[in-house]
């Protein structure tokens, strides 16, 4: 397989354009007291309307998997971690990409807090064998085209981790919940002081080593479970297969706040105001423990020594796995880390189409361009993705194509440490995008295998679903991805944007800006995640073979930009949001039932929205009628006040005082719950309230739900009085 050296990548010359032929059901969480409760919306969404632009049809008919395919090798080539040479080669690569198309092109940079590994070990010591070193390493496999680009690869480590040494005896903890936690407590099991092990499948790796620690744990390990990695016993794994192999292992971030840690609430801009390094790593948002990542292999030979007690059924692994148990001991863990927690510089690469008539309204497309090994999934299926979409929008300007709105193309830096390039840059130029955003569509994970995976603010849903009716499925020719979509054995949901996850959460979940996510296959959950074995080989033979997924997600990536761009009224439909609201009030009302607290005045602020929703659709559709009969300007100020109105109604669910012990997250509809930041909550303040109060049952806890319920309850009648454009 080829390579391009230094020079290649500086010297960026886009291939040639080659053309490519081209519900109902709405899901969303409401995380309460550790459970999640499914709410199951049906909206009924007419035939898809034509898209306002007549340049839709050309922009689908020039899809190239070619392009996208030469894109995401070139990116893939050596592995390429946030604050790296290798990372900035990239940023070099996209920006010229960019700015080829003759597109105004820049790069900006920020100084911000990194990790990384300066020294690592393990070794497990139990009677009657020796001791045994782990490599702590993932091997390469016979004729592997990346070998030698493979030692370029960071070690495995996470960042962020506490530095130190420990020798203790282990610990299992499942998938370290704490509800884990708390059954190992209830059967005997003292986590104090020891090593907990832990496996990834349920909560992220911040949440773990946070739950080792509050349950004591004096370090923690986790490892990807063969259960969620390693597919079928006897099948295989990666590269006869798309499983993970046993010396896989899986890295990621510590750290559960979001940006650079030393500019908490505010940018990394030069000169700015920092919190001292030392202060910033002795948050509780920080693990304050060591801990590593670690193969299946090397747990199973840790578990295999394991005493104590037989683990619980669903705490065991795949069939034919031996029989976990609980520990403690006798098996003694020797853990050593050292990290280096450094001020590193990230780059953002921008690329601008000016708007024609509104130049002042923003649709910003964004995909992170930092990985911690290759990241040819994640995230690069999305960077080359953009930029064969941005190779159409190219060719639809030299069409004379020009959008009434400005669209922004950003490639975020430092994404796998803390959503920390695209944080940044949203709390810098925080006020400008709360007043001039229109809508942030966001693509992490462009592919990892077949079946859309969309998730929106509510008000983007009619947009999503007409969309997709148009675009092509990239598996079956004779139907689009909406037929697809809907005749999937599982359910068809379009997600909620409530967890923290990619880089939305600063536009949505901190300033309130309507927003999408979408992927092909299953998203974070794909077997070579954040390993080793994320690389072009893994993507070309198993997640999309001819490229044809990657020009699936790019068409209906650029199909809702541009009608967002375009149309004279911003394509927003509020009226699925009251709907939904009230599905989650009445989760909320079975909740707190025989409880004080009342839900009164959410049902009624959400009966003003419903009113609010119904009524600025009539005046869109009264609007329309005006614009086909010639008899208002495609530029009349009464279009302006209802597009403005329509943007900024999703703003008013932020909070500044941010939601329940979360302040950086504004947002009091979606957003992360404080257990686990993966989980898409709804009303997250009202179902972490609910949780304390349900843990101490204290008439002032009781009273913290009824307080937060007020608060939504006032958020909904602001987004209603923004709808609706009338002072009281």
């Amino acid at each position: 397989m080829s390579r391009l050296d230094t020079a290649s990548l500086l010297s960026f010359s886009p291939p040639p354009t080659k053309p490519h032929r081209r519900r109902r059901l709405l899901s969303s969480m409401l995380a309460i007291g550790g459970g999640a409760v499914a709410l199951i919306l049906f909206v009924v969404i007419g035939s898809p309307s034509n898209p306002s632009t007549n340049y839709a049809s050309l922009l689908l008919s020039l899809g190239s998997n070619d392009t996208a395919a030469t894109h995401l090798r070139a990116l893939t080539l050596h592995p390429h971690v946030a604050g790296t040479k290798a990372n900035s080669l990239t940023a070099a690569y996209v920006l010229n990409a960019l700015s080829s198309l003759s597109f105004p092109a820049h790069i900006t940079p920020y100084s911000v807090l990194l990790s990384y590994p300066v020294h690592r070990s393990l070794s497990l010591s139990a009677p009657g064998r020796a001791t045994k070193s782990f490599s702590l390493s993932q091997d390469t496999y016979p004729d592997d085209p990346y070998a030698a680009a493979a030692a370029e690869a960071i070690p495995t480590f996470f960042a962020y981790s506490a530095s130190g040494s420990v020798s203790a005896e282990a610990v299992y903890a499942n998938y370290g919940r704490e509800e884990d936690f708390a059954y190992l407590a209830s059967a005997g099991v003292d986590v104090a002081g020891k090593v907990a092990l832990a496996r990834y499948g349920r909560i992220h790796c911040e949440d773990i080593v946070h739950n080792a620690r509050a349950a004591g744990a004096a370090a923690a390990l986790v490892y990807t479970d063969p259960l969620e990695y390693g597919g079928p016993p006897g099948e295989g794994s990666f590269p006869d297969t798309r499983w993970l192999p046993p010396t896989g292992v899986q890295v990621g971030s510590l750290f559960r706040g979001v940006g650079d840690p030393t500019t908490p609430m505010w940018a990394s801009s030069e000169g700015c105001e920092r919190v001292n390094m030392e202060d910033a790593m002795a948050t509780d948002d920080m693990p304050g423990i060591p801990a590593l990542p670690v193969s299946a292999q090397d747990a199973a030979e840790i578990q295999s020594v394991l005493g104590g007690a037989v683990a619980p059924a669903d705490w065991q692994g795949r069939d034919g796995s031996p029989v976990y148990r609980l520990g403690p001991g006798p098996a003694v863990l020797n853990l050593t880390y050292q990290g280096n927690d450094t001020m590193a510089t990230i780059e953002n690469v921008f690329a601008v189409i000016e708007g024609a008539q509104e130049p002042d309204r923003y649709v910003i497309l964004g995909n992170h361009r930092d990985a911690w090994t290759f990241g040819a999934a994640d995230p690069n299926s999305g960077t080359a993705a953009m930029i064969e979409l941005a190779q159409r929008f190219s060719v639809l300007q030299k069409q004379g194509w020009r959008p009434r709105r400005t669209i922004i193309f950003c490639s975020w830096d430092a994404e796998e440490y803390g959503l920390t390039g695209s944080t940044e840059w949203v709390e810098e130029n925080r006020e400008m995008l709360s007043t001039r955003a229109v809508a942030y569509l966001n693509v992490d994970v462009s592919v990892v295998g077949q079946g859309l995976l969309p998730s929106t603010t509510p008000q983007l849903d009619e947009l999503l679903l007409e969309t997709i009716k148009l675009v092509q499925d990239p598996d079956n020719s004779s139907q689009t991805v909406y037929d697809a979509w809907v005749k999937s054995s599982v359910s068809p949901t379009i997600g909620r944007l409530g967890n923290g996850g990619s880089d939305y959460a600063a536009f949505v979940q901190h300033v309130g800006i309507p927003s999408t996510n979408m992927a092909f296959g299953e998203g974070p959950g794909y077997p070579v995640y954040h390993s080793l074995y994320d690389d072009f080989v893994w993507m070309e033979k198993f997640a999309d073979p001819g490229f044809r997924r990657h020009v699936a997600a790019a068409s209906i990536w650029g199909i809702m930009a541009l009608r967002l761009a375009d149309e004279e009224i911003i394509p927003f439909n509020y009226m699925s949001y009251a709907t939904e609201l009230e599905a989650y009030t009445k989760v909320v009302e079975k909740a707190i039932k025989g409880t004080p607290v009342s839900c009164s005045p959410l049902y009624n602020s959400i009966k003003a929205l419903e009113m609010a929703a119904t009524n600025v659709d009539s005046e869109r559709k009264d609007i329309q009628r005006e614009l086909s009969r010639k008899q208002l300007s495609k530029d009349s100020i009464k279009i302006r006040g209802l597009n403005d109105r329509l943007m900024q109604a999703e703003r008013a669910f932020t909070n500044r005082e941010g939601i329940f012990k979360q302040e950086w997250y504004k947002h009091l509809i979606y957003g992360p719950s404080e257990q686990n930041d993966w989980d898409t909550a709804s009303y997250p303040g009202i179902a972490d309230a609910i949780a304390t109060a349900r843990s101490t049952n204290t008439s002032a806890s009781w009273k913290l739900v009824q307080h937060e319920i007020h608060r939504v309850a006032r958020a909904v009648t602001q987004a209603s009085a923004v709808l609706s454009g009338n002072l009281t």
